[in-house]
């Protein structure tokens, strides 16, 4: 929380190049599968949520930006390639899992059902596997180690 009790949400990409800061609480979150989302995230549908332009502050570069049409911008890391923000002119939202903390940001509703790839329904039907189960078939998680931005800030000099 900040001083004024008012929630404070933070995030960034995977390498930490980009990272934002919103203070006050965020919009509505949802997931769109319309086909330019999924394109732009690289997969089944993009989760995200809005945010008031005045609310969010970069605090460690911006991303670059790339016009998916003549309404809308997409954000994202040049460094990394981490999809970060969705532009249009009735406002501006962020990538859910873009969040340090993804899981206090739950989708209300869906957008751009035309596109919905029919198996999205299912997912959750499907096994479900930790990382660490894979270990013995795939080696090299075995010593794995993230080099992401953790996810929390960091003094841009030591970013660990």
């Amino acid at each position: 929380m900040s001083l004024d009790n008012r929630p404070v949400f933070t995030g960034g990409c995977q390498c930490g190049a980009v990272r934002f800061r919103i203070e006050g609480a965020l919009g509505r979150a949802s997931i769109c599968h319309c086909r330019m989302c999924q394109k732009a995230f690289g997969a089944f549908y993009a989760p995200l949520v809005s945010v008031e332009v005045d609310r969010l502050r970069w605090t460690r570069r911006e991303p670059r930006r790339f016009r998916s049409s003549n309404h809308v911008l997409r954000g994202f890391c040049e460094t990394c390639g981490t999809p970060l923000t969705y532009e249009a002119p009735d406002g501006l939202a962020l990538a859910i899992g873009a969040f340090d903390d993804p899981s206090t940001i739950a989708p209300e509703v869906q957008f751009g059902g035309e596109a919905k790839l029919a198996y999205a329904d299912h997912l959750a039907d499907l096994p479900m596997r930790e990382t660490i189960e894979d270990g013995a078939e795939i080696s090299y998680l075995a010593d794995i180690r993230s080099l992401q931005h953790p996810d929390h800030d960091t003094d841009p000099k030591d970013p660990t």
